[in-house]
């Protein structure tokens, strides 16, 4: 049964367009509820809430009914996501330039995907991303830009809790990108490319961790701090400047 989207449902949607088009529904199977958003057009702000459990915000790998495809295309977007509740999902595959991204999550055995212009259908360039887990055996996707498109990104990322997992891939110029991980038993993988040089730097606080960290531009001058208190686990560091990698 699709409806439209309304306080019953448990999941508060607002959005406003200027210079777009936006289609969207709400699809309820059993206890469990599903955003469906196709939006096209410049200027579109989002925001997006979802209390419960076995949420879906689709796209990508949708399940449930299927839905797909939360797909946001367009330039100076900002999308607004805050999920709470455990066994949740967010899916997102975004295309725009100067994006702003605020994704605040909280709960466990959470999955969240961030994809931003994958398909180089535009620069992503000045993307702002900030992202806040509160919680444990989370796994979060990242994944910014490819082909070293996008300059100027701005990536913070907060994780609270024990047993998460981190992917991040950032194919940018000029990056910055700041992860406060708190919590035990966290793993973090970052792969991080691009022209121009980048800044990463971690802030941990915990036991065993594992950490690889995978960082190499070509030919310029990458940056890459980590601080990291406490026992067990292990931290992997390749740093290149010739613009490959040799892994881990």
């Amino acid at each position: 049964m699709k409806k439209l989207i309304s306080m019953l449902d448990c999941t508060l949607f607002s959005v406003a367009v200027i210079a777009g088009s936006v289609y969207l529904f709400n699809e309820v199977k059993a206890d469990d509820n599903e955003i469906y958003v196709d939006q096209v057009g410049a200027t579109a702000n989002i925001d997006l809430e979802q209390l419960g459990s076995g949420n879906i915000i689709g796209g990508l790998l949708s399940a449930h009914g299927s839905m797909t495809p939360f797909d946001l295309d367009g330039a100076t977007m900002t999308l607004d996501v805050n999920q709470i509740g455990n066994n949740n999902k967010m899916l997102g595959d975004i295309n725009a330039d100067s994006f702003t991204g605020l994704f605040d999550f909280d709960g466990d055995t959470n999955s969240y995907t961030i994809q931003v212009d994958a398909g180089n259908s535009n620069s992503a360039d000045n993307a702002n991303v900030n992202v806040n887990v509160d919680g444990s055996t989370n796994t979060m996707t990242l994944d910014l830009a490819t082909n070293s498109l996008a300059s100027g990104a701005d990536i913070d990322t907060i994780v609270q809790g024990s047993g998460n997992t981190v992917h991040i891939d950032l194919d940018v110029d000029s990056a910055t990108n700041y992860i406060d991980l708190d919590g035990d038993s966290n793993n973090l993988d970052y792969n991080g490319d691009g022209y121009a040089g980048a800044y990463f730097k971690i802030e941990h606080d915990g036991s065993t961790r594992s950490f690889d960290i995978d960082q190499q531009s070509t030919q310029d001058n990458d940056w890459l701090r980590v601080l990291s208190d406490g026992s067990g686990g292990s931290v992997c560091i390749n740093q290149s400047d010739q613009g490959t990698s040799v892994g881990c």
